[in-house]
């Protein structure tokens, strides 16, 4: 489901609701490596299958970093606004990882719009996002993402 918009304005009168469900993405090893070199991040619970194999998660996980930062994707995929200036990347105001995200397993998130003001520089919005793990029971991430619409 997609929610669509105008304009960025027309996201104050949703406050509160949910705009949709993504499809399901695969996180895969490449992902997780390419993720690994851009940020330096070669943790061996990331990247060494074997050794984690016998880790505590029994086998490699994604980065929390990693599934936060499909962030603008998936708002994306439920929110198409027509007359789009920009959305830009504001901040975050909480993000929490209850649940590691198997490599090779599907991920998707439910984004709920928490709250949108216009502001001087443009519409303000801080999206609920909470990433679902198939077959699994806690979110993998739970986070509150402030997007500026100038």
């Amino acid at each position: 489901m997609t929610t669509q918009l105008a304009a960025p304005a027309e996201m104050i009168g949703l406050t509160g609701q949910q705009l949709g469900t993504t499809d399901w993405i695969e996180v895969t090893q490449s992902q997780v490596d390419l993720f690994a070199d851009a940020t330096g991040d070669h943790q061996w619970i990331h990247t060494d299958p074997q050794r984690a194999a016998a880790g505590p998660f029994h086998g490699t996980i994604a980065h929390g970093y990693l599934t936060l930062s499909l962030a603008p994707v998936i708002i994306a995929d439920v929110l198409e606004i027509r007359e789009l200036t920009a959305a830009l990347n504001y901040g975050l105001n909480k993000v929490r990882f209850p649940a590691p995200v198997p490599v090779g397993s599907k991920i998707r998130a439910v984004v709920t719009l928490n709250a949108a003001q216009q502001k001087t520089s443009g519409v303000e919005a801080v999206f609920g996002l909470t990433y679902e793990i198939d077959g699994g029971t806690r979110p993998a991430c739970v986070a509150d993402v402030v997007v500026l619409y100038p």
